[in-house]
């Protein structure tokens, strides 16, 4: 990516900073550290969920993809209590595993209505942000 790229997708970001600030609480669940990684990369306040996390608020949910395109149990338990509240879902993956790529996403919308905001791979890229941040818009 070029310098000039970067600086764009950086000013989108800010843009989009400014406009959603703290409307919408951004929970995430992460195992190898990716997640959390793709998190601090966001430009808006992120929370990692614990066990016995009750939500009283919208929220949108970030977790990963286990095994062969499962959804993590720490996700579904978080999500068996709190799935009203469920506004949108992103996930990340690895692209190796073919057509379960981050399909944690694509089940979770299924299951509770949810749009998927995004995908990435891995801890995803500044490309990755900028299209999660878009998604927003469809919350």
């Amino acid at each position: 990516m070029s310098f000039c790229q970067t600086v764009t997708c950086l000013a989108f970001i800010l843009n989009l900073n400014e406009n959603f600030g703290d409307i919408m609480v951004i929970l995430y669940d992460s195992l190898t550290g990716n997640v959390a990684r793709f998190m601090k990369k966001l430009p808006v306040k992120s929370t990692r969920i614990v066990n016995d996390m009750v939500m009283s608020e919208n929220f949108i949910l970030v977790t990963f993809t286990t095994g062969l395109g499962k959804i993590p149990e720490t996700t579904k338990d978080f999500l068996e209590a709190n799935h009203p509240y469920l506004k949108g879902i992103a996930s990340s993956g690895n692209k190796n595993f073919g057509t379960h790529f981050a399909v944690a996403a694509d089940e979770i919308s299924r299951g509770y209505n949810v749009p998927v905001i995004s995908k990435f791979e891995l801890s995803g890229t500044p490309r990755d942000v900028n299209l999660f941040m878009k998604g927003l818009r469809s919350v």
